[in-house]
């Protein structure tokens, strides 16, 4: 039987990847996640191919290190959509809380 915590573990790792990738800045990335830039760098090591995959079915890309307008507002766009689908997703699982109780 997987081990749900290593899982989440992972999945937290893979978020803070996608994070610099997307965002083309490791160092202030790692600084957020109260990493040091090594660790992070380690991470982007292990999990960079498999993030990009994903982010290559979403649709998403990298940014450059010197975006234009029209690049920012497209991530942009894209960010917002994303934090829609999460605060959807939330409210969803807050309201099945109700139902169920906690488990």
């Amino acid at each position: 039987m997987p081990n749900k915590r290593i899982d989440v573990i992972e999945d937290v790792k893979k978020k803070y990847v996608r994070l610099a990738l997307e965002s083309n800045k490791i160092s202030t990335t790692a600084k957020s996640a109260g990493i040091s830039r090594n660790t992070l760098s380690r991470w982007i090591s292990m999990y960079e191919e498999e993030v990009r995959d994903e982010m290559d079915v979403e649709g998403v890309e990298v940014l450059k290190p010197q975006p234009s307008r029209q690049e920012l507002e497209k991530k942009y766009e894209q960010a917002m959509k994303l934090l829609g689908e999460k605060e959807l997703e939330v409210a969803m699982l807050r309201e099945a809380l109700k139902k169920n109780g906690p488990l």
